[in-house]
């Protein structure tokens, strides 16, 4: 009967830890948001900024699931009205790249990813009327917001937007490819090879022929806008040869001429023979490769969010390494030697998962010694502990 009890007691005991952490958790988790959003509306430019990061960074934190889609849900809107608050080149970035990061996390269906797109392509290609930003936005503006677009575009295979939306997406795009600033080229270079990569112009192409093939009543503009991207794709592959063997000029960076030759030289290579580019890189010992478009513009996209935390989240981040298929080094967890502040929590905090046990077979072997009812057993437990 002693024993029966102790392990009732424990059971409950555990219970309402879980319960109170979780509360916990809750509470810090929508005071924090809530904080962040409230810079969004009312802050200044730097701390919008910082704010935007913030809110991407707790997504990215807390996973998929139900508080990364309350963050979306929270944050969609202040996000968007924060675009007309001003033209400031970091603030927008901000803004951009926690929208990408909110949405990859908390989007639970198509629906709320397209949306998000909407709004960053407002932003690369604003028209008459739009309510996102009304000048014309700067160069490092509409290169995250092409980046931020092509990110969210990996999540949407299967997607089936109508000819005219393609149609006017991949000949904005391939307009960006002669445009003066080096990153931005590279990033629409990037975002049509997506596009290729998906199928989707193929599809697009299909469609449209099989719509002439069936319809008379669009007639010549229906036939005006298939010949039109018939062209493209020659066109993209002419400017990506162009793009990979570029001469410096005055003043160039000699780094980033380097990475735009090495990245269309792998869009020519692609586009003529299918062939994507594959990286790898080490990552604690363990090799994390990208084998498609989709994947390393996913990996570029959170290097560049997450700086230099970006190793750290992905030996510790499960979301992450689904998304890339890693899996991180297991570190030898006997000496506790270099082990990470995750595993000092586990193995050696007075909370940790080892002490707590020690702690409870201690209390078990006090309460079976004393014999004492189950009442007693609970007041006890809860005293030794607290």
């Amino acid at each position: 009967m002693s024993v029966f009890g102790t392990e009732e007691v424990e059971l409950i005991k555990e219970s309402l830890v879980d319960e109170a952490i979780d509360a916990l958790f809750e509470k810090r988790f929508a005071t924090l948001l809530h904080q962040c959003l409230n810079c969004i509306k009312k802050g200044s430019s730097k701390e919008i900024s910082l704010a935007s990061r913030t809110i991407g960074l707790l997504a990215l934190t807390v996973g998929p699931g139900v508080h990364a889609q309350e963050i979306l849900k929270e944050s969609i809107t202040p996000l968007s009205q924060a675009f007309n608050s001003g033209s400031e080149s970091s603030k927008i970035i901000s803004l951009l790249n926690c929208s990408a990061v909110i949405t990859f996390v908390g989007a639970s269906g198509p629906e709320e990813i397209e949306k998000s797109m909407q709004i960053m392509w407002q932003i690369i290609h604003p028209k008459l009327g739009s309510n996102v930003i009304a000048i014309k936005p700067s160069a490092p503006i509409i290169t995250t917001a092409v980046s931020s677009w092509s990110f969210l575009l990996t999540t949407m295979d299967g997607w089936r937007p109508s000819p005219k939306l393609w149609q006017e997406s991949i000949t904005y795009l391939s307009s960006l490819l002669y445009n003066d600033d080096r990153s931005m080229r590279i990033a629409a270079g990037e975002a049509l090879s997506l596009i290729f990569e998906m199928e989707s112009l193929g599809k697009f192409v299909a469609e449209t022929k099989g719509y002439i093939d069936s319809s008379a009543l669009e007639g010549n503009k229906t036939k005006d806008r298939f010949s039109h991207i018939q062209g493209l794709k020659g066109k993209i592959l002419n400017q990506a040869r162009d793009l990979s063997m570029e001469a410096g000029g005055k003043g160039s960076s000699k780094k980033d001429l380097n990475n735009q030759r090495n990245m269309f030289r792998d869009v020519l290579e692609f586009l003529e023979y299918g062939y994507p580019p594959e990286t790898t890189m080490k990552i604690g010992g363990v090799a994390l490769q990208t084998l498609t478009w989709s994947q390393l513009i996913q990996l570029n996209f959170l290097k560049r969010f997450l700086g230099g935390g970006f190793a750290k989240r992905m030996q510790e981040s499960e979301f992450l390494q689904d998304v890339f298929g890693f899996t991180p080094k297991r570190r030898n967890l006997v000496g506790h030697d270099h082990i990470s502040s995750t595993e000092k929590r586990m193995y050696k905090s007075p909370n940790s998962v080892v002490n707590k046990a020690r702690t409870q077979q201690l209390n078990k072997q006090r309460m079976l010694s004393e014999g004492r009812n189950i009442g007693h057993f609970a007041i006890c437990v809860g005293y030794e502990d607290s």
